[in-house]
């Protein structure tokens, strides 16, 4: 992943390796997503509204949060195998990862719907509607109940590279990661950190969900 993530290329290759990765890393969960929904295909196959409404959805909200929460997680893999930086402990990394990544998803979701809201007129066009829904949305998402759920899991594949890493190359974790077989420690570690942020995601949600009443 050095190649393609590195604080010594141009920005502009930077973020075009970002977007591409973003929508391989896309796809896939977005596919799964419309199958393992119940007449969801056949309705985006007719066309007509539902298919439009899907297309802008994704064009709209999922690319750019995916995006951007990509290229945050590649950003700090980047510095992360920076041989130039101070020498700390990896795991560093991760921590700063899960929190940013955490608060930049709902982030990023309060201002869309608020966007989509004011511009296609979403949420019968009441900015308060949107901001509502936003927080029952993310609390579902990390169960795959609904479309950010796609686009949580997406993220995927800016936080493995990180995780799995930052976990291998961590002495304070080399113990831990050493009593599992064949070198694969770092990437349960890795599934394990990421899953952790999905349930503090959900966790913040829910919190909101009760602050607002």
């Amino acid at each position: 992943m050095e190649q393609f993530f590195s604080t010594k290329m141009p920005a502009t290759q930077f973020l075009g390796n970002v977007f591409l990765f973003s929508v391989a890393g896309l796809l896939p969960v977005l596919l799964l997503y419309v199958f393992s929904s119940p007449g969801f295909a056949s309705s985006l196959v007719e066309g007509g509204p539902a298919l439009s409404r899907f297309l802008r959805q994704v064009v709209t909200n999922g690319l750019p949060v995916v995006f951007i929460i990509n290229y945050i997680g590649f950003f700090l893999f980047a510095l992360s195998q920076n041989k130039n930086a101070v020498r700390r402990d990896p795991v560093i990394y991760v921590l700063l990862d899960i929190l940013v990544r955490v608060f930049v998803f709902l982030a990023l979701h309060l201002v869309i719907y608020l966007l989509s809201a004011d511009w296609f007129g979403s949420f019968g066009g009441s900015k308060t509607k949107a901001l509502r829904a936003v927080a029952p949305t993310l609390a579902r998402s990390a169960l795959f109940e609904n479309i950010s759920g796609v686009y949580l899991y997406a993220t995927l594949i800016s936080a493995s590279p990180l995780y799995t890493s930052a976990f291998g190359r961590s002495v304070r974790l080399r113990g831990l990661i050493n009593k599992f077989p064949h070198n694969i420690g770092a990437f349960v570690l890795a599934l394990t950190w990421f899953f952790l942020t999905a349930l503090c995601l959900t966790i913040l949600a829910r919190i909101i969900i009760v602050l607002q009443g």
